[in-house]
């Protein structure tokens, strides 16, 4: 079912043209400060992968793939990614990237079954990157560093597009705020999930939550999360709470409300990886090629993670509607309203 929210007296502060240039130069601008920061190189991705094999992201685990048959290869079916998180640590194995260095690369999707609203569209576009790492830094305090470049880079775009566009005010926090879903419950034991994560996001502009996938003292998790990838289940030895991965928030004032931009983790090693998938019940999942591959130890341990890029440049523009940032398909209904409120839909 989708989902509209009417901001408070909405108007664009850029038309159609200012904002294509716009969307252009925050996506240049923002990729090479990202591969830069991180010491990332551009690879070439797939839009889609085979069935079967365990390569394409389960996310939460519930999404289904759109799929469709192969020709000649016997009508073997395909699926358009959900995101490259598995793609991407097989492709650190091939190209034999070390510790310190990873890869990056623009990945567009197709999500059937997100409910539509402002925030989420059946399109899904992002920068999937990847980072080798070392046993010594499957850390939280690891994390922590990466998440910090990438807020670097993300406060040096609010800085430009503020330069290219005066009528927009830079709102990004000078530091991003740093809490675990567990400290999260705590604080606000009487709120929802999505309700705590608007709540912090409010209080501090841009906040990082620690440890997304596994279940806290209430008994649920804070989010789903499939169990092959992100670590949720390591305990972290300086914080005593598991969870090594995390979301990356940020208050839009626009809307009201907190807008996720970036979900990222260390991955699994062999001992998460068996964890989670008895955890989840999914142990048969080690047969699947991926997953054989890392048991074996054939992958990197890495860290890694999506960056909305539409999410990005509505936030940076001062959108109300994603649908003013990329081409999609949306209600009828939904484009009527969206006319009738200033919030052209592309």
């Amino acid at each position: 079912m989708s989902y509209l929210i009417k901001p408070d007296n909405y108007k664009p502060l850029l038309d159609l043209k200012q904002t294509e240039l716009g969307i252009k130069q925050i996506k240049d601008f923002f990729q090479q400060n990202l591969s830069s920061e991180l010491r990332l190189r551009r690879v070439t991705a797939p839009l889609f992968v085979l069935k079967g094999m365990g390569i394409n992201d389960d996310l939460s685990g519930t999404e289904r793939a759109v799929s469709f048959p192969i020709k000649d290869l016997n009508d073997s079916q395909a699926e358009v990614v959900h995101s490259l998180a598995k793609w991407k640590r097989l492709t650190l194995a091939e190209y034999k990237i070390g510790p310190g260095y990873g890869i990056y690369t623009d990945m567009n999707a197709i999500r059937a079954d997100e409910e539509l609203g402002n925030l989420h569209s059946l399109y899904v576009d992002q920068w999937d990157w990847e980072r080798s790492i070392t046993p010594e830094q499957r850390t939280v305090s690891f994390l922590k560093q990466i998440v910090s470049r990438i807020y670097s880079a993300m406060r040096r775009t609010e800085y430009m597009v503020c330069e290219m566009y005066p009528q927009i005010q830079p709102f990004l926090p000078h530091d991003i705020h740093f809490i675990h879903a567990e400290e999260l419950l705590q604080k606000y034991p009487q709120l929802s999930p999505k309700e705590r994560e608007h709540a912090i996001s409010k209080e501090y502009g841009a906040v990082f939550i620690i440890g997304i996938g596994g279940k806290l003292s209430d008994g649920k998790e804070h989010d789903l999360r499939a169990p092959d990838y992100d670590d949720y289940s390591t305990v972290d030895p300086e914080t005593g709470y598991p969870g090594l991965n995390g979301e990356l928030l940020v208050w839009n004032k626009i809307l009201n409300r907190s807008i996720e931009l970036s979900s990222m983790g260390i991955r699994v090693d062999k001992k998460a990886l068996l964890h989670q998938l008895a955890l989840s019940g999914q142990e048969h999942r080690k047969e699947l090629y991926f997953h054989k591959k890392l048991l074996e130890g054939s992958l990197p341990l890495c860290i890694g993670g999506g960056i909305g890029q539409s999410r990005l440049c509505m936030l940076y523009l001062q959108k109300a509607h994603i649908g003013e940032i990329q081409a999609s398909i949306w209600p009828e209904e939904m484009r009527k309203q969206c006319a009738e409120w200033s919030m052209p839909l592309i």
